[in-house]
């Protein structure tokens, strides 16, 4: 076993010690179960003996004989019913711990870091690993301690009634153990294989159902429908391949088994002509060593099933390794906002990639400062470094002359309100979602914002109203309205700042010149960063940042940079023509 996942196990074990009563209780049913399974292949040899030729059938012992049998093998199917539903809700347990876990550690980690892992990775890791490992701690791992107890519990049996008969089964059982285990190594990389190519074909499937208005667009209905018969075949032969060749491990074991069947049958009947052995005890030793194969048989499969399990508890501990996002030693929390945010020589890139070279502005409180410039220039990374999502690698940014660094990031960023181009509203009321992130907002403050964004009329509109429930991340609304959502969950935010990055993209002119009029009422006494590439929003902005490459190649006012004749009056007019 390498190191990796000796220290899975661990951590697994780690979990399983949390539910140590429950683990203890499962082992000795686990240990009783089989000890009353395995006395009964003893006592059908005894109930065998007590028939002779000589005495006649003694029915009243080989009655108690059977009764008895009887009797242990319900006990042992019993505790193996209440050993399942333990192990069941064991397994559970655990999922639900280490998926809180996983889900704590998503929600907990850097921007900088979510932005190099896809979501449908975290996804997966949080559903279908976890599902895995719950699975085969239900069932695999149970059969494999189970088959242990089992193996061990017949070998004493077998030395207990026959040591010569033991030598005849032994010299089958190498060949048994080495066609599994030889096997099991072919037919393991065919798994893996299975696996990924269901997985491509999930990811194209997936990835074309999502860009499926595209594809007719354009007319590609034919090329997609070839490249998932070509993906589909390909998962259909690794289906095959792996299936068949995992098939023809259980055909060969068998005939092994029975090759040692017959042997000790032999050895056992000429035994019995020279009065070395009884016929019960041979009957006995033949039902030992076929419980004695049945768990080796069965390797091949339950170590693929775990071997995929660990595999998948390997990936979610990656994740959970992952440093989790912190705060500088010796942060305080954030109390009294001004709104004074000043850039000093900041430099920033992502990997080794520069965005902001050597860049310095001030925004006074107060102030509306609008940050303009090409796809790419850099706007929406300022932001990001405002609230922290990434630090600079020289300069400092300062709130209220203060290093931001020198703040909790909870406290900061709830200094901030942010709308986005790109919505995000959650399953629930209108309400909920528009009264999120302001604690103990009442529907009066609620229907105040949506009047002010143009939302009021629609709402009241619907059956419900603002209980009326959002589904599926608002399928049921347009874009604009869930822009307008979000617009309006912002203005009921009390934040010192507010950022709105292309916050009006999806509106029509007339309501975003509507809003604007509003939002200047209810954001008077906040410092306000807004980016826009319609320049006619912000012609009112106290100062205009013009970013280009990096760097801020103007700023001023609306009138002034037109007067300049530069890059601002190019694009803005630009818009007009």
């Amino acid at each position: 076993m390498n190191k990796s996942k000796r220290a899975v196990l661990i951590r697994l074990a780690k979990y399983f010690w949390q539910y140590k009563i429950r683990v203890i209780i499962a082992f000795v049913l686990m240990v009783a179960s089989n000890v009353f399974a395995l006395l009964g292949p003893y006592l059908t040899g005894i109930a065998i003996d007590s028939i002779s030729l000589e005495n006649g059938i003694d029915f009243q012992v080989v009655a108690y004989y059977c009764l008895l049998m009887a009797v242990f093998y319900l006990a042992s199917a019993v505790l193996a019913y209440f050993l399942s539903i333990l192990m069941i809700h064991l397994s559970q347990k655990i999922a639900t711990t280490m998926r809180q876990d996983v889900f704590d550690k998503i929600i907990g980690l850097p921007v900088g870091i979510l932005d190099t892992i896809q979501p449908g990775d975290l996804i997966n890791r949080i559903s279908y690993d976890i599902d895995t490992l719950n699975a085969s701690l239900s069932n695999d791992v149970l059969q494999a301690l189970t088959g242990i107890i089992s193996i061990v519990g017949t070998f004493i049996g077998m030395l207990v009634i026959s040591p010569i008969l033991l030598v005849v089964f032994l010299i089958t059982l190498p060949i048994s153990v080495y066609i599994t285990i030889h096997r099991s190594k072919t037919v393991r990389p065919l798994f893996r294989k299975r696996s990924a190519s269901l997985a491509q074909l999930n990811g194209f499937a997936e990835e074309m159902l999502s860009g499926l208005k595209t594809i007719k667009a354009y007319g590609k209905e034919e090329a997609m429908i070839d490249q998932f018969e070509i993906k589909n075949q390909e998962a259909v032969d690794a289906y095959y391949e792996a299936d068949y060749f995992g098939s023809l491990i259980g055909p060969a074991v068998n005939f092994v088994n029975n090759l040692g069947t017959v042997l000790i049958s032999t050895v056992g009947a000429i035994f019995y002509c020279f009065d070395r052995i009884k016929i019960g005890a041979i009957s006995s030793f033949l039902l030992y060593a076929r419980k004695f194969s049945g768990p080796i048989s069965e390797y091949a499969n339950i170590m693929g099933e775990i071997q995929s399990a660990l595999a998948a508890a390997e990936r979610v501990f990656r994740l959970l390794d992952i440093p989790s996002e912190s705060d500088t030693d010796g942060a305080i929390a954030l109390e009294e906002v001004q709104g004074k945010i000043v850039f000093d020589h900041v430099r920033f890139a992502y990997g080794s990639t520069p965005v902001l070279n050597d860049l310095s502005f001030t925004a006074e409180e107060k102030q509306t400062i609008a940050i303009v410039g090409p796809t790419g220039a850099g706007k929406t990374t300022l932001v990001n470094l405002m609230m922290r999502f990434y630090d600079p690698q020289k300069g400092t940014i300062l709130l209220d002359d203060v290093p931001i660094e020198t703040y909790t990031k909870e406290s900061l960023r709830k200094a901030f309100v942010m709308v986005l181009q790109d919505t995000w509203l959650f399953e629930g009321t209108i309400f909920d979602n528009i009264a999120y992130g302001s604690q103990g907002a009442t529907l009066e403050k609620v229907k105040e914002v949506c009047k002010a964004a143009y939302l009021d009329q629609y709402i009241e509109s619907l059956p419900n109203g603002y209980e009326t429930r959002i589904t599926d991340g608002g399928v049921n609304l347009s874009k604009g309205q869930k822009q307008l959502m979000t617009i309006a969950r912002a203005m009921l935010s009390d934040a010192k700042m507010l950022i709105l990055d292309e916050a009006t993209s999806n509106v029509d002119t007339r309501t975003e010149i509507l809003i604007h009029d509003a939002m200047r009422h209810l954001m008077k006494g906040r410092t306000c960063f807004v980016i826009a590439h319609r320049l006619s929003t912000i012609v009112q902005a106290d100062l205009i940042l013009v970013v280009k490459d990096g760097d801020i190649i103007e700023s001023g006012k609306h009138q002034e940079l037109l007067q300049k004749n530069g890059f601002y009056a190019t694009i803005y007019n630009a818009q007009f023509e």
